[in-house]
């Protein structure tokens, strides 16, 4: 297919995401103030000026997406990758999981579990119903609706978010992998970098990650064994060899010092209370390699967007997300200055923030 017809199929693509999710949030809005009517949410207003300024923004998003892949960053075929069978098998769940979560939200339960589910295993600020998820990240449900969700939420450009950390990661990677000879062991042994995805939920990160650098070797942490279940499930779907995952606390990482050539951590930080978002950053720092990269992939903040409050305003307020206000006024530069990164570049595309940040060499 020519260029100009395989761009124009993307953005039509991303356009028939936008307005099912527009249309899909629109109906579970007006089915919860017919069927719960007690239910109040203090919103923030939105204006339509408002709106062509984000709808602005996610055109931008959505072109840089496209130039990446023209400057082969990636292969075109990833801006069409999507959890198709996952969309047509759990997609009637989530209207199905609805009064559940009417249920706790009329109840204000933030932190409601089966009684299967061993909640002692996990820190507190883990138990906890996140995006108003029944039995938050802890079921097989959860992990199987949850792509589905968050490309509802965020109006199907969750994926061209989270490609943003592709190019720097590539060029990274790419300035310490080029051995100097052909019978320099150490430097072939570098040719294979590896890879460290915190917080890999659903591995939908590691699948990019893999295309791009189908070379290094990936690993994958997480806290809940339903979401890597489910991350070994879709990762065994393409070829490639498998990363490893392992369950335990970005906190509290099991891997030995100086480990890893780079980290990614995609989504994790506005669920995590001030503190244990500094133990992560030093735990990261710890488990990277001298001339390491670390690049975050979060929500926006107020300290820098401070036109796009409304949302920031809104986002925790429909969505059970405790840490959220905190985040947006945390300067995680500082923190990373703090735990002994430097180089450290921030980057904006819509609803997402980017930190890269390098460990000094030794």
């Amino acid at each position: 297919m020519p260029d100009t017809l395989t761009k124009l199929a993307y953005q039509a693509f991303q356009e028939g995401k936008n307005y099912f999710g527009l249309g899909h949030k629109a109906i579970a809005t007006q089915l919860r103030l017919w069927l719960r009517p007690n239910i109040k949410f203090e919103l923030k207003s939105i204006t339509p000026e408002f709106l062509a300024d984000i709808d602005r923004r996610r055109q931008a998003l959505i072109e840089t997406d496209w130039q990446d892949a023209e400057a082969g960053i990636y292969d075109k075929s990833l801006l069409f990758d999507n959890p198709w069978q996952d969309f047509f098998q759990y997609y009637p769940a989530i209207w199905l999981d609805l009064p559940a979560i009417w249920d706790r939200a009329e109840d204000k339960q933030t932190a409601a579990f089966d009684p299967e589910i061993d909640t002692t295993l996990y820190p507190s600020y883990y138990r906890r119903n996140f995006h108003n998820q029944t039995n938050g990240y802890l079921s097989d449900l959860s992990a199987n609706l949850y792509d589905t969700q968050v490309e509802l939420l965020f109006g199907g450009v969750t994926d061209a978010m989270r490609r943003r950390i592709l190019k720097p990661l590539k060029a990274a990677l790419s300035a310490s992998t080029t051995p100097t000879s052909s019978s320099d062991t150490q430097s072939l042994q570098r040719v294979q970098p590896k890879l460290l995805d915190v917080a890999c939920g659903t591995a939908r990160t590691l699948r990019m990650v893999r295309q791009v650098l189908p070379d290094a070797s990936l690993f994958g942490i997480d806290l809940s064994p339903a979401y890597l279940r489910k991350a070994n499930q879709l990762l065994s779907e393409t070829p490639g060899t498998l990363p490893q995952l392992v369950q335990g606390q970005a906190e509290d990482m099991p891997y030995r010092d100086d480990f890893f050539d780079a980290l990614v951590c995609v989504f994790l930080f506005h669920e995590l209370p001030g503190p244990v978002r500094q133990q992560v950053i030093d735990e990261a720092y710890r488990v990277t390699k001298p001339g390491g990269t670390f690049i975050i992939c979060d929500s926006i903040q107020r300290i820098d967007t401070p036109e796009l409050e409304p949302i920031m305003i809104n986002f925790p307020e429909l969505f059970h997300e405790p840490f959220y206000r905190d985040y947006t006024y945390d300067n995680l530069s500082d923190r990373l200055t703090q735990a002994g990164f430097t180089e450290i570049d921030t980057e904006i595309h819509l609803f997402s923030k980017y930190w890269v940040a390098r460990k000094p060499g030794a």
